[in-house]
């Protein structure tokens, strides 16, 4: 250990920084194995049969499952989810009331993605008139609380949200609603019906994992340097301090 000297100050920096990075680097992995679990969960649900409208209210665990309705949309009171992309282009996403005949309950159904290349005009969609059958799947997002933030009190319809609270929609129009939306398949009554289940895969986890990773051998393999270069450096210090001397 005498020829290898690091100094004070690198020892304490690593000895702070080397745990941090590999922590965060087995977090991330952790995170990445979460989300191919989750995946695969999710699959199987969106490829299972969808369930009657009747069994919606009585499921617990209700994320990415299939449901079958039939009923009509409520046209007066649509929300445009701002700030929606696909391919490059600016758009909305369309989020309408829907009552459902078999129980009466009222769902937030996403009826997909209108482009809106210029806001100076309103985007443009139209609503079916009658009622009618569709299959939707229910959107939680993983690992955080739905919400949705609009303004139910207001007049002027439609509305533009950035995020949206089903309940609180509900409460304002005096319905009984149910808490999550509802993102339809792709039928005539939607628009473009695509969205990615999560918006970070288990991959992007993985690269940020190598990505710690190899900071923390960049950081020991510094530190490693510096303790052999400076315990050289000194040793030829000493050797000359004593040819000096004799």
């Amino acid at each position: 250990m005498k020829r290898f000297r690091p100094g004070i100050v690198p020892t304490l920096v690593v000895a702070l920084l080397l745990p941090l990075l590999v922590s965060l680097g087995f977090w991330q992995l952790g995170r990445g194995a979460e989300k191919s679990a989750l995946l695969h969960t999710y699959a199987e649900r969106r490829a299972a049969e969808p369930m009657a409208s009747t069994e919606l209210p009585h499921t617990e665990d209700p994320a990415f499952r299939r449901v079958r309705l039939h009923g009509q949309f409520d046209a007066a009171h649509s929300l445009l989810l701002d700030n929606r992309q696909r391919d490059g282009k600016v758009g909305v996403e369309l989020l309408q009331p829907f009552q459902d005949q078999a129980t009466g309950l009222w769902l937030l159904v996403n009826r997909g993605w209108l482009p809106w290349p210029d806001r100076r005009t309103p985007p443009q969609f139209t609503t079916p008139a009658q009622a009618l059958s569709l299959d939707a799947w229910i959107y939680v997002s993983p690992g955080a609380t739905f919400q949705l933030h609009a303004d139910p009190d207001s007049t002027t319809w439609p509305q533009l949200i950035t995020a949206v609270e089903p309940t609180k929609l509900w409460s304002a129009l005096g319905r009984e609603g149910f808490a999550y939306e509802l993102r339809a398949e792709n039928s005539l009554a939607t628009y473009r019906a695509d969205w990615p289940i999560v918006a970070t895969g288990p991959e992007k986890h993985i690269a940020y994992a190598v990505q710690w990773f190899a900071m923390s051998i960049a950081l020991l393999g510094l530190f490693i340097y510096l303790g052999w270069h400076n315990a050289k450096e000194k040793h030829h210090g000493s050797g000359h301090e004593s040819t000096q001397h004799v």
